[in-house]
């Protein structure tokens, strides 16, 4: 795997390979980052953003916003293995003091850890897991976004997901066995 653009542009980044946790494709990470740059459905920018990176893994999108001028990542990923390697990644790339690790589940980091307002957010949920739709009930709850954000949710092409209760769907875009879901909060 490699960084895509940016500061860091062809660096390469480690990864794990196990059941628990599923890489970002670099040619699904390459799209979501063309229409975070080039759409006009929304006005949130990378450059400067303080972002929210959900079921990181490895930290393969929030790498990528690093080297492309965000502010600063928050990763939250409970699998201890990814978030080894992800360290190590932020080490290796000498970006470290623009991220934070958190390795916990999800619903207790957003209930006592986080107390930032955030102006992207990337969920990478495991496509089986329904869990992330408490996960944005909790978000939009705790009002930890900025008025102008944006929701971007990698789940498999067939997933039906009833989000329309939780986030104003701006775009869904399918790759492959990929679906990105564009939105913000209500």
């Amino acid at each position: 795997m490699r960084i895509i653009s940016g500061s860091l542009k062809g660096k390469s980044i480690a990864f794990l390979k196990n059941k628990n946790t599923r890489p970002l494709k670099d040619s699904v990470k390459e799209n979501i980052f063309n229409i975070l740059e080039h759409s006009n459905l929304f006005s949130v920018k990378i450059k400067k953003s303080n972002i929210l990176d959900l079921y990181s893994g490895i930290g393969s999108f929030g790498l990528e916003c690093i080297s492309r001028g965000a502010a600063k990542v928050t990763f939250v990923e409970k699998d201890r293995g990814a978030s080894k390697i992800l360290e190590e990644n932020l080490k290796k790339l000498s970006i470290i003091q623009k991220a934070q690790i958190i390795n916990s589940e999800i619903v207790s980091v957003l209930d006592n850890k986080i107390k930032d307002n955030f102006d992207i957010f990337f969920l990478d949920p495991p496509f089986a897991d329904k869990q992330f739709f408490k996960v944005l009930s909790l978000i939009r709850k705790k009002k930890i976004y900025k008025f102008k954000h944006i929701i971007i949710i990698h789940r498999e092409r067939r997933t039906i997901d009833d989000l329309g209760d939780i986030i104003e769907i701006i775009d869904i875009k399918k790759y492959g066995r990929s679906k990105i879901i564009f939105g913000f909060f209500k």
